[in-house]
């Protein structure tokens, strides 16, 4: 993505890749792992997958970024190449890196993407997941650490992916975790980041995006993601991708 945004409020998200924003003009705030963080002018956005987050621009004319999306098998396959590099996915400690090195390192990777050379794509991104590594990552086991999973809500999150198009109540979701409505919510936020609510529309939002890269209208879309209809899918897909799904069927 490479857009400019001066009203548009992102919902409360994550992505099932890692994300890098670079603002180039402007200012971007959003919350991120219990704080509020600001990325200015230069700065990189560094989100490790599944890590929720939301955004709204910091200043009156608002802020221009460049998104790049990373899945972890790209990255792991460039990192089973460096050798001094130790085995696992890296984790990213701060959501915001003030870094010029990292920036032209991911500027030219979204260049090159939208160049459409795929041996130019492959250099910048071995050389954007290198400089990532070894200048903005970092794996202590503290640093992203969450309490782990209790077996109940492991349950409703599996029963949620299963069963995402299903129009599920409350009280089914917390008979199949095996406690009640308030502890499920609460576990599930503390482990997640979100409502189950939330968690299950973003599902719902990731395979919209499936179906409309397989050539399904907004509308069949709709009906097989589980959105009441068409309105419906369009106005949460654009508060969590900023773009209506015509838009972002038509740009792929």
């Amino acid at each position: 993505m490479h857009a400019h945004f001066e009203q548009h409020v992102y919902h409360r998200h994550s992505h099932d890749t890692y994300s890098f924003g670079l603002t180039e003009s402007g200012a971007q705030a959003f919350t991120c792992r219990g704080a509020a963080r600001t990325s200015a002018t230069g700065m990189v956005m560094a989100f490790n997958p599944d890590e929720p987050h939301d955004g709204h621009s910091a200043v009156e004319h608002g802020f221009t970024y460049r998104m790049v999306h990373i899945g972890p098998d790209l990255i792991a396959g460039v990192l089973a190449d460096i050798a001094e590099h130790p085995a696992g996915l890296p984790l990213f400690a701060e959501p915001v890196l003030d870094d010029p090195v990292l920036f032209d390192a991911l500027r030219r990777v979204h260049g090159t993407l939208r160049e459409g050379n795929r041996l130019a794509q492959d250099e910048a991104l071995v050389d954007a997941v290198r400089a990532l590594v070894h200048r903005g990552a970092t794996r202590p086991p503290g640093v992203a650490q969450r309490p782990a999973v209790r077996a109940e809500v492991r349950r409703a999150r599996e029963y949620l992916d299963a069963a995402f198009a299903e129009d599920v109540s409350a009280d089914e979701l917390s008979t199949v975790a095996g406690c009640s409505r308030f502890a499920l919510h609460r576990g599930f936020v503390a482990a997640y980041g979100f409502a189950p609510s939330d968690y299950q529309r973003q599902l719902r939002l990731r395979a919209a995006r499936r179906l409309l890269d397989t050539g399904r209208t907004p509308a069949e879309t709709a009906a097989e993601a589980g959105f009441a209809d068409q309105s419906h899918l369009t106005r949460w897909f654009k508060r969590y991708y900023g773009i209506t799904p015509s838009v972002y069927q038509y740009a792929k």
